[in-house]
């Protein structure tokens, strides 16, 4: 997994978390933290999470032969 993979997981998880909250407790973390829904930079956080999504949509068609072997490389399958 590559280093912008891994960062748009991380975002995704926190994109996760939030929408969590959001469902369980009516509180916007994201928005909370950068200034209400319409404020700049919570849009661009939005923004970021949504192309962490994106990017990370690939990982769904990867085989599980490729994941296994890049963690594994001297392993045969």
């Amino acid at each position: 997994m590559s280093g912008l993979q891994r960062f748009a997981l991380a975002l995704t998880i926190i994109g996760a978390i939030n929408w969590g909250l959001i469902g369980l407790f009516r509180f916007d973390l994201v928005a909370s933290i950068f200034g209400g829904q319409t404020s700049g930079l919570s849009r661009f956080i939005y923004t970021l999470v949504g192309l962490a999504g994106l990017i990370n949509l690939g990982l769904l068609f990867k085989p599980d032969e490729e994941i296994n072997f890049r963690r594994n490389p001297t392993s045969n399958p």
